[in-house]
């Protein structure tokens, strides 16, 4: 399967709105066909009925769902795949439970990467590349170490983390696969 150049993460706390509204715009009106739940302060049932109605959505504009974290409640909704946090279960766990689930992976570091890749990850997002709002007191990556990853590992790499309409090119000359961002995509549609 092949995934998607762009890869929006949701977070409600930020837009404060209805984030099925923000989804559904968000893929009506651009061109984005991969959508990760990352709605951190929802619990189980929450998450997992707020899951089924984003399936549903992504559904309709052929999108694929990929759930953070929780992926007990990627099966139970549905979804396309989970992302899973440096500190969370081993990529190869997951697989073995879930074998059809496409397993994304935070990696912070080359070494992080290269782990994420040995346990059967399907692709990386590597941040921060740039200073983010999203985590103001960490140290960004930049551009020489997105494309140091890049040709160390062979499973796509979005990069994350500050990256914009400016420098999302930079990142793409750089090596990266796609783009990962809340901002970058979800601030067009909030805005309206």
């Amino acid at each position: 399967m092949r995934l998607p150049k762009k890869y929006a993460i949701t977070d409600s706390r930020r837009y404060g709105g209805d984030i099925l509204s923000l989804i559904e715009n968000l893929l009506k009106e651009t061109d984005v066909r991969m959508i990760q739940l990352r709605e951190k302060n929802k619990k189980g049932r929450e998450l997992y009925e707020i899951g089924l109605r984003v399936r549903e959505i992504t559904l309709r504009y052929s999108a694929l769902l990929i759930i953070n974290e929780r992926f007990d409640i990627a099966l139970a909704v549905s979804a396309d795949g989970v992302h899973l946090p440096e500190n969370s279960f081993p990529p190869s766990v997951v697989k073995g439970i879930a074998p059809n689930l496409i397993v994304g992976f935070s990696a912070h570091s080359l070494e992080s990467a290269l782990y994420a890749e040995r346990e059967g990850a399907d692709f990386i997002t590597l941040s921060p590349i740039f200073p983010t709002a999203s985590h103001p007191g960490a140290k960004p990556l930049g551009l020489d170490e997105l494309e140091r990853v890049s040709n160390k590992v062979k499973i796509p790499v979005y990069a994350l983390g500050g990256v914009s309409e400016e420098n999302m090119e930079e990142c793409l000359k750089k090596g990266a696969y796609g783009i990962a961002g809340i901002s970058i995509f979800f601030d067009k549609v909030a805005l309206k």
